[in-house]
């Protein structure tokens, strides 16, 4: 009778303390694969938005679509210029009053090109998984891109979010549900980590400055 008390003194012991070690080291190593996962994400975002800004300087708005923004990366140069001041004599004045005087302008010189791939991306082909979120079972980023007109003037707009269920789907869900509810400066708030905006002009992410520059 002894020895069975014992054991189940020693089962209530373990038990206890497998409760007390997810109480107190649990959320200690949710914060690390969390951290870790969203320095990944990021990362990403900041390749995503270079091309949606490339985007817009050379074709005037955003891509809303992954497989268009692939083809842009394959394809698109940048225009390299170089600006320079200038004077010329203004031939017509001179004719009418027979006086000389001179216009200054500026020239603009086209010196060749740049390509998207090589000015973002290097020798990496990282480009080529650009839609799918790190630490997911290729799960795609959301995309949207469109324009906010204000006063009759359209502004291009572009966002793209990564949710939080996904990034960490493999994780206790309880811990999930509090870092989805999470609202502190040196976290992500809200229930995804996004970059861009659809209801303002907006380019930055909404992670602080410890998971990058946003």
């Amino acid at each position: 009778m002894k020895i069975v008390i014992q054991i189940v003194l020693w089962v209530v012991i373990g038990v206890l303390g497998y409760y007390t070690y997810n109480a107190v080291y649990g959320p200690v190593e949710f914060n690390k694969i969390r951290d870790r996962r969203y320095l990944d994400v990021v990362e990403k975002m900041k390749d995503i938005r270079d091309v949606e800004l490339a985007h817009r300087e050379i074709i005037g708005n955003y891509v809303g679509n992954f497989d268009d923004m692939i083809k842009f990366i394959d394809t698109a140069e940048y225009v390299i210029t170089q600006r320079r001041d200038t004077t010329f004599l203004d031939e017509e004045y001179r004719k009418t009053y027979g006086v000389d005087q001179y216009i200054e302008d500026v020239v603009i010189d086209t010196l060749g090109f740049a390509s998207v791939k090589d000015s973002i991306f290097g020798d990496s082909d990282r480009y080529k998984q650009i839609m799918y979120i790190p630490h997911t079972d290729k799960k795609k980023f959301e995309i949207e891109a469109g324009f906010l007109e204000e006063d009759g003037n359209k502004t291009p707009v572009f966002e793209v979010k990564a949710p939080k269920d996904l990034i960490l789907a493999d994780q206790d869900r309880d811990l999930v549900i509090q870092e989805k509810q999470i609202k502190s400066v040196d976290g992500v708030d809200g229930p995804a980590i996004k970059v861009g905006s659809m209801k303002q002009v907006n380019t930055s992410g909404n992670w602080p400055k410890n998971f990058g520059d946003n």
